[in-house]
């Protein structure tokens, strides 16, 4: 005869993540009437912290991008003002993330600390379980048109994301193809109508976004009215050439 019993192995016992809610990630408790009520366990957040961080496609190196390892040391004063910029958005985000000036460019010379201060941006963004969905340019439009089937639904996902952070906009060719114009726009046009937060990291000044697409770069403008930087200047901006004397 069968029996539907599982027996434990003597000595083993069950472990869990969490040994207050037994991984259920809700606890009963009572209120001051003795009432039992559930609520959420406080694993939950970094559950879902943990679980919006693997979707955002960052990667495990630039998940250690902080605020506090961005180096500062004899950087110009325009790098300050973009640390400084990033800095108070994130701080900011709750209050403006409805506004229609909700969102954030970096924009100018390579090696200047962009795409380093938004990756801090948006790991701030994630530990406090506000999803973030990060695509890069260059290599985001090549998975793209690796496989047109998965186009609208990709195209989908960057449109509703709860924030999208672009980085490198517009990289890696003189001119954009009609194509990577045509869903930039519905992407940005769709995150403009939603009031949808975006990250922008970009060479282009916002003049040169409008004139690769001026219904392009003028929504961007007006989203990052409040939080916008241009790195201007000379070589000397790039981090990555310090050491050449």
């Amino acid at each position: 005869m069968l029996s539907s019993t599982i027996k434990t192995e003597p000595g083993l016992e069950t472990k869990y993540r969490c040994n207050v809610c037994k991984d259920e990630e809700v606890v009963l408790t009572r209120n001051e009437q003795g009432i039992e009520y559930a609520r959420d366990c406080e694993c939950k957040k970094s559950r879902r912290a943990e679980n919006l961080m693997k979707s955002s496609k960052i990667t495990d190196e630039f998940q250690g991008k902080t605020f506090r390892n961005f180096n500062l040391t004899g950087r110009p004063a325009k790098v300050k003002e973009a640390r400084e910029a990033a800095f108070n958005y994130t701080m900011n985000f709750e209050d403006i993330r409805n506004q229609r000036a909700n969102s954030i460019c970096l924009l100018g010379r390579p090696g200047c600390g962009k795409t380093h201060l938004l990756m801090a941006t948006s790991n701030n963004l994630l530990a406090k379980g506000i999803g973030v969905v990060y695509f890069p340019w260059v290599e985001g439009f090549n998975e793209i048109k690796n496989d047109f089937d998965m186009l609208d639904e990709r195209i989908k996902r960057l449109q509703t994301a709860e924030v999208l952070y672009i980085d490198d906009m517009f990289k890696g060719r003189a001119v954009p193809t009609d194509f990577q114009l045509e869903q930039l726009f519905a992407i940005i046009n769709y995150r403009y109508l939603e009031k949808k937060p975006v990250l922008i990291s970009s060479e282009r000044s916002i003049m040169q976004l409008c004139e690769i697409d001026e219904g392009i770069g003028s929504r961007i403008n007006e989203m990052c009215e409040n939080y916008r930087v241009v790195l201007t200047g000379g070589i000397e901006l790039n981090y990555r050439l310090k050491s050449i004397s």
